[in-house]
């Protein structure tokens, strides 16, 4: 699923990075705790997550998360907006709660982190059952 879709179905606004809107997202997941992003996000994905400090997007970077969809209306700090600019990932922001737009995604036909084909994961990457 391409985020121009993912965009549509959040009802969500794009903060940095619209000239990469057209990339495909393999699989997406939504987490507050960046230990969880670490442990289980797959690259080519997309975090829904309510925390907006640099962190975010420190932790979405080595996880090869491509794009972060603020909820709840929650806005980043301008720092977070130019850290994700300059590590190419894009931003964007919903008024939706996660839990809603973890649903609309998954109706959508968007897989979570835990449904990736085998083979996909990240060499060394830890699976949970």
């Amino acid at each position: 699923m391409n985020l121009i879709k993912i965009r549509q179905l959040l009802e969500a606004s794009v903060l940095c990075g619209a000239e990469s809107i057209d990339q495909e997202i393999q699989c997406g997941g939504g987490a507050d705790l960046m230990s969880d992003v670490l442990a289980l996000m797959e690259p080519n994905s997309i975090l829904l997550s309510g925390l907006t400090t640099l962190q975010v997007v420190y932790t979405a970077e080595m996880s090869g998360v491509m794009a972060i969809c603020f909820v709840r209306g929650k806005r980043p700090p301008p720092e977070a907006i130019e850290l994700a600019r300059a590590r190419g990932i894009v931003l964007m922001a919903t008024r939706l709660p996660m839990f809603e737009s973890c649903g609309r995604l998954y109706k959508a036909g968007l897989k979570g982190s835990s449904e990736v084909p085998p083979g996909t994961a990240r060499p060394g990457k830890r699976r949970h059952p």
